[in-house]
C-alpha cells in the first residue's frame, strides 16, 4: 500500500511539475535564454565550484527593515564566485511578507527557491503535496553533507521536518545555541536605579515597577513620554507573558503537555487571568498603546530610543548605543507561582527557512548551494562577511571589526540581521548575538526553560488540511478577541461566550489531532 502511494504521489508530482512549468513565468525568467541542460553541467558533490558553467537562480526572500539589498552583501557576491551559482533575489519587506508569499503560490508565479521564507509546516505540506514544492529527502542524502551530519547529531531536526509519508519539503534554520532560541526579557536598569526599585520577581511587582516608570519621569526630561512596556505587533505580548500564568508554547502552538496529555489552553481560566492582567496594563497605559498597530521597524526603533522600560528581543543589536541601560531578567512569577520561559524555540528554530520549487531546473545545485551555510565556514561567511575586511578571528571565533559592529552597518552586510536566514547558528558564529550581556540575560532564563521543546508537528496531507481549516478560523478568532479583551473593546462578561464559540469552532477536535501527532512523536 505504501509503495503504491509513493508511486501515485510521484506521478502526481511529475504531472504537477509539468503543469506548473507550463503555467509559471519563473518569476521574471521569461526574457532569459533557456538554461543549459543540467546533464551537461555536472553538480560537484563536494568542494567548489558547485557547477563548472555558471547558472542563475531566482529566490523569493524576506528583507528586514534594517537590511540593505542582498546583492550588495559580501556573502552573496563572494559565494557566487566560489559556487558559479548566481542568485537573483526577489525581495519582499517583512511587513506584508506573508501576503506576498500567499500570492506567489496562489498565482503560481514561482521562483526557483524560497530563501528566509518562514514557511509553516502546514504551508510546506500543502504546497509540497500540491506539487509546487519538491520533496528534498533524496537531495539531502546526496547533496547536503553538512545538513545530514547535523540531523544525525540532533535527531529532533529530522523528526521536525519529515512528513508522516517520509517527505521533507523545507529546510529549517538550525540553532545549537540556547541563547538564540529565546527572546530575553530586557528591563531598563538605569530607571530602576534612579527610582530606587528592585528587579520585579512577580507579576504584581512588575505592575508596580511599570506604574513607577509611567509616573515618576525616570528619563528625567519632565515629559510623560516613557513607554513602560512594549512588544512586537500582534500577540507577542501574550507569548511573552504566558509562562507567568503556567501557559506553555509546545508543538508550535498554545499548548501545555501534562502527563502526556495535550491541552490547548486558549479557552482556559489561566488564559483569562493573563488577558485580564494585560488588560489592566493596557487600560492604565502601562502597556504600549501601539502594541497592536506599530510596525516591526517602529518597534525596533523604540528599543533604541531610551524611552522604553521593558521589552523583549533575542539579542541587544537594536539597542547597542544604550545597551548599558538594560539587563535581562527572569520571567516574573504569576498569581499561582508559575515561572516558565514559555517562549523557547526548538533546535530546528526557523522551520521552512528554505524550499525548492517545481520550476527549478537545478535542484541538485540548489541543495549544494544552501548546504554550505550549515557549515561553520559557510555560516561565518553569511554572518560576518570577509575576514580582514569585515571581521577578525580571535581564538578561532569571528568578531566584527568596530566599523561593522553597529546596528546600522551590520545588517547591510548579512541577511542574518532580522532573523530567519537558513544557516547554522552555533557558539562558533554567535559572538555578535551572544555577547556577555546576552549570555547573562539567557542565564536568567535558563532555570525556567522547558526540559523538552517540541517543534510543530508535520501532519500528513489530509490531517494538515484539517488542522489548517480548523486553525484558520480559531487563530483568527482568538487573535481578534484577545486583542479586544486586552484593549478593553470586549468585556470579560463575554468570556463564557468566547469559550462556547471556541468549542463551536471544534477546538476539542484540533486538540485531538495534536494529541495524535504528539503520541506518534513518542514512538
Amino acid at each position: 500500500m505504501r509503495k503504491h502511494w509513493k508511486r501515485s504521489a510521484l506521478s502526481m508530482m511529475i504531472i504537477a511539475g509539468l503543469v506548473l512549468g507550463g503555467c509559471s513565468s519563473g518569476a521574471g525568467k521569461s526574457n532569459e535564454p533557456a538554461p543549459q541542460a543540467a546533464a551537461s553541467n555536472e553538480v560537484s558533490k563536494d568542494g567548489f565550484p558547485i557547477v563548472r558553467e555558471p547558472i542563475q537562480l531566482t529566490m523569493f526572500t524576506r528583507i528586514a527593515p534594517v537590511n540593505g539589498p542582498f546583492k550588495d552583501m559580501p556573502v552573496f557576491q563572494d559565494y557566487e564566485k566560489m559556487s558559479h551559482v548566481q542568485v537573483k533575489f526577489i525581495e519582499a519587506p517583512t511587513d506584508g511578507f506573508q501576503e506576498k508569499k500567499n500570492l506567489l503560490f496562489a498565482s503560481n508565479e514561482l521562483p526557483d527557491a524560497l530563501y528566509r521564507s518562514g514557511l509553516t509546516p502546514l504551508e510546506a505540506v500543502r504546497y509540497g503535496a500540491g506539487g509546487q514544492l519538491i520533496p528534498l529527502e533524496n537531495l539531502l542524502a546526496e547533496y547536503a553533507p553538512n545538513l545530514t551530519k547535523l540531523m544525525e547529531q540532533y535527531p529532533e531536526i529530522r523528526a521536525a521536518i519529515t512528513t508522516p509519508e517520509g517527505h521533507v519539503y523545507a529546510v529549517p534554520g538550525i540553532v545549537t545555541l540556547a541563547a538564540a532560541r529565546t527572546d530575553k526579557k530586557w528591563i531598563n536598569k538605569a530607571w530602576l536605579e534612579k527610582l530606587n526599585l528592585k528587579v520585579p520577581e512577580t507579576t504584581d511587582e512588575l505592575y508596580d515597577v511599570l506604574a513607577a516608570f509611567r509616573d515618576q519621569d525616570p528619563n528625567g526630561n519632565g515629559q510623560k513620554d516613557e513607554i513602560p512596556l512594549t512588544a512586537r505587533v500582534g500577540l507577542h505580548i501574550v507569548t511573552m507573558m504566558s509562562g507567568s500564568f503556567g501557559l506553555d508554547q509546545q508543538l508550535g502552538y498554545n499548548i501545555n503537555i501534562v502527563d502526556g496529555k495535550v491541552k490547548i489552553w486558549m479557552g482556559s481560566d489561566r488564559n483569562k487571568e493573563m488577558l485580564m492582567y494585560l488588560n489592566k496594563l493596557y487600560q492604565e497605559k502601562l502597556l504600549d498603546p501601539e502594541v497592536f498597530s506599530h510596525t516591526e521597524a517602529q518597534y525596533l526603533a523604540k528599543q533604541g530610543s531610551g524611552k522604553t522600560g521593558v521589552f523583549f528581543d533575542q539579542t541587544n543589536n537594536n539597542f547597542l548605543p544604550i545597551a548599558d541601560q538594560y539587563e535581562g531578567i527572569a520571567p516574573p512569577a504569576g498569581p499561582h507561582g508559575d515561572r516558565l520561559q514559555a517562549q523557547a524555540l526548538p533546535v530546528p528554530r526557523d522551520f521552512g527557512a528554505f524550499a525548492i520549487t517545481s520550476v527549478n531546473k537545478y535542484p541538485e545545485a540548489t541543495m549544494r548551494w544552501i548546504d554550505y551555510f550549515f557549515s561553520d565556514e559557510g555560516a561565518t561567511l553569511l554572518r560576518f562577511g570577509r575576514e580582514g575586511e569585515h571581521y577578525e578571528l580571535k581564538d578561532g571565533i569571528p568578531y566584527y571589526k568596530p566599523e561593522y559592529s553597529t546596528s546600522e552597518t551590520q545588517p547591510k552586510i548579512t541577511p542574518y540581521a532580522g532573523g530567519g536566514a537558513p544557516h547554522l547558528i552555533s557558539e562558533k558564529v554567535a559572538s555578535y548575538i551572544n555577547p556577555p550581556q546576552v549570555q547573562e540575560a539567557q542565564q536568567q532564563l535558563d532555570p525556567y526553560m522547558p526540559q523538552v521543546r517540541y517543534a510543530a508537528p508535520m501532519f500528513d496531507e489530509q490531517t494538515a488540511q484539517e488542522v489548517n481549516i480548523l486553525r484558520t478560523d480559531i487563530d483568527k478568532y482568538y487573535e481578534e478577541q484577545s486583542t479586544k479583551f486586552i484593549a478593553g473593546a470586549l468585556s470579560f462578561d463575554k468570556w463564557d461566550e468566547f469559550q462556547s464559540t471556541l468549542k463551536k469552532m471544534k477546538l476539542d477536535e484540533l486538540e485531538k489531532l495534536y494529541q495524535e501527532a504528539y503520541d506518534k512523536m513518542q514512538h
